[in-house]
């Protein structure tokens, strides 16, 4: 908490320097900002391509959903818990990825709008890609 504090300040305090702070996000950039920063929480704590990351702060527990593994956080040591409880949660991760967003779009509003949609369109796909499977087992009961 401590670090998350000190950067959201440190972030406060130089847009407040810049004159960066009175800047809005668009509605249309919060839309981006809202699916981008739901991927990036899920990518970074459930994803089964990221578990390498997550490795020394959880332990693989099972099969999640489609692409996803399911984690428990060790317990050795009240850092590596406490990490570990924040990379495998994608709510807690969330809080993260949004202020992280938000500090993009102050200082590099390009660069975070092309992220946010890669994002975005990533979410998107998962989604279809969930549909399409669910259509085809439909299709495939009634056959």
């Amino acid at each position: 908490m401590t670090l998350f504090g000190g950067l959201a300040g440190v972030a406060g305090a130089a847009a407040a320097v810049r004159g960066t702070s009175s800047r809005r996000i668009s509605p249309y950039d919060l839309l981006l900002m809202t699916a981008g920063t739901h991927k990036l929480a899920r990518l970074m704590s459930k994803d089964a391509i990221t578990s390498p990351l997550r490795m020394p702060f959880t332990r693989y527990r099972e099969t999640g959903g489609p692409g996803e593994v399911m984690e428990d956080v060790r317990s050795e040591g009240s850092l590596r818990h406490a990490i570990g409880e924040l990379v495998s949660c994608p709510f807690c991760l969330a809080v993260w990825a949004a202020t992280a967003f938000s500090i993009g779009f102050l200082f590099a509003p390009r660069f975070t709008r092309v992220a946010a949609s890669a994002l975005t369109a990533i979410a998107g796909a998962d989604y279809l890609q969930l549909l399409y499977a669910q259509l085809q087992q439909s299709a495939e009961g009634t056959s």
